[in-house]
């Protein structure tokens, strides 16, 4: 009686989360290359951003909903490894980047998604690279990162992205979308196309009502519920980049005392697993990317890892 019970109340449970709407989330994502390798730390070393998103009434017929977005974020660049004290050693520039963002999501009925954001901030000693790094080394006991004297300069930075997703192919399982970024800015300006790739392990939820594009929001008008979902995804991209102001310094200034040319073209690979439980969703990923800048030193290619968390709530 006591296992029909038990039984009882984890099914209601589990029913009442797959009808339940939730208009409103909070995010956390990290990256670290220490997520794919214990021993590496170095390029993009690491990096965190605060989100809150939130569904808001639509305003045409053709789209199903609306989502707001406001971010807080900081990226930590180094070269190949963080102590590095010679300038002559430096195969990339030290950098540090501190932003706030905002986004205006778009879901169509067609199963297509156009993203707009902007990112307002600043590059240099004033994102305090040195004193967060400094405060994680300290924690563990590792030896003080000397070269961001030669950090990239300050700069303000001001930067718009853009995105635009389409659905080519779906079914229960498998399904293949196209998916389109640009950047620019003060910091980014580059564009990107490639395709994201979703096996899954539970019935896959369509585009525009799913994790993989933080589009699981929803209210009374949406006509979606909140659906639990678990896949593995894949989604390689090729990059044309025009500038990227922490490798080439800022064209805002020219006192960067270490800089690099970069390469213009840039080929990346995420590999991950996304899956719901309850109100809350998760994310691992391992971030493959090729050689960013012109330099003999620097390895054909890197990895780092993400690891994300994602709270819905009313």
């Amino acid at each position: 009686m006591k296992q029909k019970i038990l039984f009882f109340f984890i099914f209601s449970t589990f029913h009442l989360y797959c009808q339940n709407n939730y208009s409103k989330e909070f995010s956390i994502q990290t990256d670290n290359d220490l997520y794919t390798s214990i021993t590496q730390d170095r390029y993009y070393t690491n990096g965190i951003s605060f989100k809150y998103n939130y569904i808001t009434k639509k305003k045409s017929s053709e789209i199903i909903k609306n989502i707001i977005s406001f971010e807080l974020g900081h990226h930590m660049y180094t070269p190949y490894v963080a102590t590095v004290k010679i300038p002559e050693d430096h195969d990339r520039p030290f950098a540090a980047y501190l932003f706030g963002a905002m986004s205006y999501n778009l879901f169509y009925k067609n199963e297509s998604i156009l993203k707009a954001s902007f990112q307002i901030g600043t590059i240099g000693p004033n994102a305090l690279g040195k004193e967060i790094q400094d405060f994680v080394h300290d924690i563990y006991g590792f030896e003080k990162a000397i070269g961001w004297r030669y950090q990239i300069e300050n700069a303000f930075a001001l930067n718009f992205n853009f995105d635009y997703i389409k659905k080519l192919k779906f079914n229960n399982y498998i399904d293949i979308n196209w998916v389109n970024n640009v950047k620019l800015g003060t910091v980014h300006t580059d564009i990107s196309t490639g395709f994201y790739g979703r096996i899954g392990i539970k019935p896959l939820q369509k585009i525009i009502n799913s994790i993989a594009f933080n589009g699981n929001l929803n209210d009374s008008k949406s006509g979606f519920q909140n659906k639990s979902e678990a896949f593995i995804y894949i989604k390689p991209m090729i990059h044309y980049i025009a500038y990227d102001a922490t490798i080439e310094g800022s064209f805002l200034n020219n006192n960067s005392p270490i800089t690099f040319n970069i390469e213009p073209i840039k080929f990346t690979s995420e590999i991950g697993i996304r899956f719901t439980a309850n109100r809350f969703n998760f994310g691992y990923t391992v971030n493959y990317h090729t050689k960013k800048l012109k330099s003999i030193r620097v390895p054909k290619g890197n990895f780092y890892g993400t690891i994300q968390v994602n709270y819905q709530f009313n």
